[in-house]
């Protein structure tokens, strides 16, 4: 279940899931006239999931929290099913907050998440990622993409991808593939620009460059083939990141509240990643720092090691067996 037009559907649909669409909308941040419209969504929304929990009557619920989450968490809870609610980040949201008062559970990705919760509720489970993270070897996931250079970079902006980090990539293009091969996960909206980028490079260079809109299968493979990724900072590096143990130079989003400052802040406070700040962002900057990052080859192999140390590879068998002693009554 999740939004009508979220990326959560074609995500869900790839996988061969059964997808629901709820409506729902934010109440934080808006003005009075936009908070009683969203309001009514969510109204709206928590009716439609409640009528189709009763018909889909799952045993249990497994929640990752957003404003999405709310009108499905709150119907389950109506109807009795009990729900496992999931929070990713290390500081919970206004959705998360408040649903932790109705969920049986909730689970979080380290210690730090835990604090904001009671604790005879929370569990601490780290954050899933695919076995693939785990199973593919280094030399494997270079095979993948054809690189053979000493050095690979990977950049990345998160599914629609991030187009400050896509313009600093672009500017300090020439440079970068002096460095190394690039593997540059752009999406949809810069993708045109930066392809004609690509053309206009020597043979050589060209080839050094791999551009691609999104990957969705081969993004283990990316993180285990590169020796440092430049990306934002969502949930996913706690996880993603730790457990391919790579080095990272991390660009919070400034706009997402405080959650990508804290998982920046958190890797980067044990040594697993460096921070550069949005607004500093730019091709000559963003060159700079990963040139120093690789030329200081005992510094990258640290940032690498000290990631590998906050690997939780078993967060998602974790979370499975919690889920199942839910459904199955056990809260225990």
């Amino acid at each position: 279940m999740g939004r009508a037009e979220g990326v959560e559907r074609a995500l869900a649909e790839r996988a061969g899931l059964a997808y629901i669409a709820v409506s729902a909308a934010p109440v934080r941040g808006t003005g009075p006239l936009r908070l009683l419209k969203n309001l009514a969504s969510l109204l709206q929304g928590t009716t439609a999931a409640y009528s189709a929990l009763r018909r889909v009557h799952p045993d249990a619920i497994f929640s990752t929290g957003g404003y999405v989450s709310v009108p499905v968490v709150l119907g389950g809870w109506l109807l009795r099913i009990p729900s496992l609610l999931y929070l990713p980040d290390l500081e919970p949201g206004l959705a998360v907050r408040a649903l932790a008062h109705v969920a049986k559970r909730v689970a979080v990705t380290n210690e730090e998440a835990a604090q904001h919760f009671k604790a005879a509720k929370v569990v601490i489970t780290g954050y899933p990622v695919r076995s693939e993270f785990t199973t593919l070897s280094r030399e494997e996931a270079r095979r993948r993409f054809s690189v053979s250079a000493d050095k690979v970079l990977l950049a990345f902006g998160g599914s629609r991808g991030a187009s400050a980090i896509n313009t600093a990539v672009e500017q300090a293009l020439e440079g970068l593939l002096e460095i190394g091969e690039v593997l540059h996960v752009c999406g949809a909206q810069d993708s045109d620009r930066l392809e004609a980028r690509r053309q206009e490079l020597p043979g050589d260079r060209r080839a050094r460059y791999h551009l691609f809109d999104y990957l969705h299968e081969d993004m283990p493979a990316a993180l285990k083939a590169a020796d440092l990724v430049i990306s934002r900072a969502g949930a996913s590096i706690l996880g993603e990141f730790t457990t391919a143990g790579v080095a990272a130079i991390l660009v919070p989003y400034p706009y997402a509240g405080q959650h990508q400052r804290q998982n920046a802040e958190y890797l980067a406070d044990r040594g697993a990643a460096v921070i550069l700040e949005n607004d500093q962002l730019s091709g000559g900057t963003l060159l700079s720092v990963v040139s120093d990052l690789v030329q200081d080859e005992s510094r990258l192999e640290a940032l690498k090691q000290n990631a590998a140390r906050l690997a939780r590879p078993d967060a998602a068998p974790r979370l499975a067996t919690h889920l199942r002693s839910l459904a199955s009554g056990k809260v225990a």
